[in-house]
């Protein structure tokens, strides 16, 4: 069967619109996606096993058949040096040198590769999520049952931003099935690392390939290490078990799997000799597959144009935010293996089937508070995110939505201060803040933020902002200058991200939010409050103030929204009653006279009678739909 298909795509040579110098440039790789193309369905009935041997079969005749328009053409030879050397090497590795390795492959190797490969699967076989330490929390759960599949967008066409860009979206656990070697950007905690271990884990299981996983982090000092020091320089628990040798046979094979985690992890002024260091290894072992992995603003676009990733075939993709659908798929998968983790800690099946009840009554709310409440759905947008939200909604007994702010404490505490120590982070820049001193600083930039109605700023106006802080902050003044601790927040924290090297904002908006309420009630700015309380793009700013003031300010500033407003209309005024309600539920104490106050004025507007005063409460905006009553307690 894999032969008739195979003669059925070859044949699609004929066919396809592609010149001999078109497929020389496409490479083995591209050039059989394109014969694939033209045969969709030929492969159809094979088998899985069949169909990766057809592939893999494939690539390797493309290889042959575009050496042989090359060895023909003196012109493709002299148009294309760089890819006709290429090919011919890939061709000598993978015809003699690598064919005949494979055959006389030492036993030692072969019993070594097992150990190795089941380590690999054992080791990285399981999820965690760094910093989250909720007592009742799962702390991992396997990979194979709850591993979600990511999007990523790959650029093409343009430079990032320009008109004539194009983007394609693809599943990001499938990026090295189209290319071999990628460059793939994420904010903090979109999923690079777990997608390192997805492939890592698959490769091990398959035989395909032998994966390396090598963060940066543990080599971030000494550089990146030569073929032979791999296993050492990330502590493997097996390196000094492995044959002499063995993983340079394993490049000359072909048959490796480089996968590069965190280069923003690496000291700044070492990236570029890091970069040039893989690309020599590559160039010398071509053939091996390859994903780097790195926040967006740590590595510049000259990583692959200009003499950098691009001439060793490497494509960039970006993680994309996760769909509504996905972020439902990772809480059913989340409480599925807290529901895991306490049968194995439970006593006895009683107890064991309360929990499960519990935990099903936890996911259902969640699943529900996640439609319902905006400012839910916009931080569960990456698998860090979502998972915090599920550990908190479950050690909150699934109270989640009423303390949001307790959210944000979590989420900053985590990303701000125990992220990078608790992944052994220790040498990607010498500044050393506190995470108090790092909330202040960030407080800052999303304040002017605010003022300004800006969603971003400039890098020098953020610079700006930061030096006119920074004399009245002795611990950060000390560590550098404006531009220093900038660069700290900006590759450190995983709150902000730049744009085009030019501007930077906050990773969600939620955040800025956040750091600006607390920013404005250090302030005591409270007027400021009250002069937007009817703009809904000032909610989350106002309810999260409200959980910052002390009684007696919360109480003067609720006051003050429900006061009559001339200037306002109808539907304004209404808004700012309604905030004052929202606010409630964020208030750890407050005068019970205010309270009453606040129920009072805005008892009546989320239950409306008529028809009209329905249309009225709507304009008001979607603040509403978080305080009307539950539909089941009232008349039709």
């Amino acid at each position: 069967p894999v032969v008739d298909v195979l003669a059925r795509t070859l044949l699609a040579i004929a066919e396809v619109d592609v010149t001999d110098a078109d497929a020389v440039r496409l490479g083995p790789q591209d050039y059989a996606r394109r014969l694939r193309g033209a045969v969709q369905g030929a492969d159809r009935e094979l088998s899985p096993d069949a169909a990766w041997f057809h592939d893999a079969l494939l690539v390797s005749v493309c290889l042959h058949v575009l050496h042989h328009l090359v060895r023909r053409s003196a012109y493709l030879q002299r148009q294309l040096p760089g890819r006709a050397s290429r090919i011919a090497q890939l061709v000598d590795l993978g015809d003699a040198e690598a064919a005949a390795r494979h055959a006389q492959r030492p036993e030692e190797d072969v019993a070594f590769e097992a150990e190795y490969a089941e380590w690999v699967a054992r080791r990285h076989g399981w999820l965690t999520i760094v910093g989250v330490d909720f007592p009742n929390a799962p702390d991992r759960w396997p990979l194979e049952e709850t591993y979600l599949s990511l999007e990523a967008e790959e650029r093409s066409g343009g430079v990032g931003g320009t008109e004539d860009e194009q983007r394609t979206v693809l599943l990001a656990d499938r990026a090295l099935e189209d290319h071999d070697r990628v460059l793939l950007r994420g904010g903090a905690g979109s999923g690079k690392t777990t997608l390192v271990q997805w492939l890592a884990v698959a490769a091990a299981r398959e035989g395909s390939r032998v994966p390396f996983v090598l963060p940066v982090r543990r080599f971030a000092r000494e550089g990146f290490p030569a073929p032979d020091d791999f296993l050492h320089a990330v502590r493997h628990p097996l390196a000094d078990r492995a044959p002499e040798g063995w993983v340079v046979r394993t490049l000359l094979a072909g048959r490796a799997l480089l996968l590069v985690d965190g280069i923003d992890e690496a000291p700044e002024k070492t990236r570029g000799e890091l970069r040039d260091r893989l690309r020599r290894l590559l160039r010398v072992f071509s053939g091996n597959g390859c994903l780097v992995t790195s926040r967006p603003s740590a590595v510049s676009e000259g990583w692959l144009s200009g003499g950098g990733l691009a001439e060793e075939d490497f494509v960039e993709l970006s993680l994309a935010p996760m769909s509504r659908d996905r972020v439902t798929r990772f809480i059913r998968d989340w409480h599925s293996a807290a529901r895991l983790d306490e049968q194995s800690r439970s006593p006895g099946p009683r107890e064991r089937e309360r929990e499960r009840s519990t935990l099903d009554e936890y996911e259902q709310r969640l699943l529900h508070s996640v439609r319902i409440y905006r400012e839910l759905r916009q931080l569960a947008t990456n698998p860090l995110m979502c998972g915090l939200i599920c550990a908190l909604n479950r050690d909150r007994a699934g109270s989640l939505p009423s303390g949001r702010k307790e959210l944000y404490d979590a989420a900053l505490e985590m990303l701000l201060q125990r992220r990078d120590p608790e992944r052994d982070v220790l040498y990607a820049d010498d500044v050393r803040l506190q995470q108090s001193t790092r909330e202040r600083l960030l407080q800052k930039l999303a304040h002017a933020m605010l003022e300004e109605d800006a969603s971003e700023l400039t890098r020098e106006r953020a610079v700006g902002i930061l030096d006119a802080a920074l004399p009245a902050m002795p611990a950060a003044r000390a560590q550098g200058d404006g531009a220093k601790i900038f660069r700290h927040l900006l590759h450190r924290t995983g709150l902000l991200r730049e744009r085009s090297g030019e501007s930077v904002d906050f990773v969600h908006r939620t955040f800025q939010d956040y750091l600006a309420a607390k920013e404005i009630v250090a302030r005591g700015r409270f007027p400021t409050l009250v002069d937007h309380a009817h703009q809904s793009e000032w909610e989350e700013v106002i309810r999260m103030a409200a959980a910052h003031a002390r009684p007696e300010e919360c109480a003067e500033f609720l006051e003050r929204l429900l006061a009559p407003a001339p200037a306002l209309r109808r539907p304004q005024i209404n808004h700012r009653r309604l905030m004052a309600a929202a606010c409630l539920d964020h208030v750890t104490e407050l005068d019970p006279a205010v309270q009453r106050l606040v129920h009072d004025r805005t008892k009546n507007l989320v239950r409306p009678t008529t028809e009209l005063a329905a249309r009225g409460l709507g304009w008001v905006g979607p603040i509403v739909l978080e305080l009307l009553p539950d539909p089941g307690q009232v008349p039709d």
